[in-house]
């Protein structure tokens, strides 16, 4: 049974930073990718960042590029989000997830629980 298992959400001022860790255990069969998305109160889910797990290959949602780094430990088998700079509106609970290499949730196959994220003003 695969599991990913969020960890380093909590809350911080503006303009400070926070560093997710996804772990996963168990095979992933037809995954070639491990990404983040969030959804904040009242909203979608939104792409966050995804990574490409053998090439490292990486892409970024337009609202975090710049602020925020994806990154992987293959030996591991975690994906650790390096989140700066924070503003309020990243505000949300985190989610990890393994799929295909692509931006929309659909292509992700496994889910964590999620992480809260808090950025106070």
């Amino acid at each position: 049974q695969v599991q990913l298992v969020e960890s380093g959400g909590g809350l911080v001022q503006a303009g400070g930073s926070l560093r997710l860790s996804c772990a996963a255990s168990g095979r992933t069969p037809n995954s070639n990718a491990m990404g983040w998305f969030r959804q904040g109160p009242g909203k979608e889910r939104e792409f966050v960042a995804v990574i490409s797990m053998i090439v490292g290959f990486t892409n970024y949602g337009d609202s975090v590029k710049g602020r925020f780094t994806i990154s992987r430990d293959n030996a591991k088998n975690t994906v650790y989000l390096q989140m700066n700079s924070l503003k309020p509106e990243d505000t949300a609970v985190y989610y990890c997830a393994a799929g295909t290499y692509a931006t929309i949730p659909r292509a992700f196959t496994y889910w964590g629980q999620g992480t809260q994220v808090t950025v106070s003003s």
